[in-house]
C-alpha cells in the first residue's frame, strides 16, 4: 500500500455541511475516502481528455427488438468492432423491450464512435455510455 499522506482543506461552512451530508448519504466511512473516490473520478475524466489513451467504457442500450433488423445491425456493429468490444450482455425486459450492455476497451474518440454509432439507430430508445479507467493510473 502507498505511503499516505495527510494536508489540511479549507472550505467554506455551507460547503462542508454539504459535503458532509454526501458521506453520509454514500455510506463511506470517512472524508478521506469520500475525497479519494472525487479524485479517482477526476482522474479518469482526464484519461478521456488524451485521445491515445486505452480506458474502458460500457454502452447500456435499451431498444425495440421487434425494430427492423436492428438486433442485426447492433451485432454487426459489435463484429465491425471486435477488437474493442470486450464483452456482450443480453437482458429481455419485456416481450419487447431489451438491454443490452457493452463493454468496451480502445481509445476515447472509437468508444465514443461506437456508442453514437448504436445509439443513433433506429429502435433504439436510449444509450448511456458510462466512461471508465483501466486502472493504471489509479494508483
Amino acid at each position: 500500500m502507498a505511503k499516505v499522506t495527510r494536508f489540511a482543506v479549507s472550505l467554506e461552512e455551507p460547503l462542508f455541511r454539504q459535503m458532509e451530508q454526501l458521506v453520509r448519504k454514500h455510506h463511506y466511512t470517512n472524508r478521506s475516502e469520500y475525497i479519494r473516490d472525487l479524485v479517482r473520478a477526476k482522474l479518469v475524466e482526464g484519461e478521456w481528455d488524451h485521445e491515445h489513451s486505452d480506458v474502458v467504457a460500457t454502452l447500456t442500450i435499451i431498444y425495440d427488438h421487434h425494430a427492423y433488423e436492428l438486433s442485426k445491425k447492433l451485432t454487426d456493429l459489435q463484429h465491425d468492432h471486435h477488437k474493442t468490444v470486450l464483452a456482450t450482455t443480453h437482458v429481455h425486459l419485456d416481450e419487447h423491450i431489451c438491454a443490452e450492455m457493452i463493454m468496451m476497451k480502445g481509445h476515447p474518440h472509437e468508444l465514443r464512435r461506437i456508442a453514437d454509432l448504436a445509439g443513433r439507430q433506429k429502435g433504439v430508445l436510449h444509450s448511456a455510455l458510462s466512461i471508465s479507467s483501466t486502472g493504471h493510473g489509479l494508483h
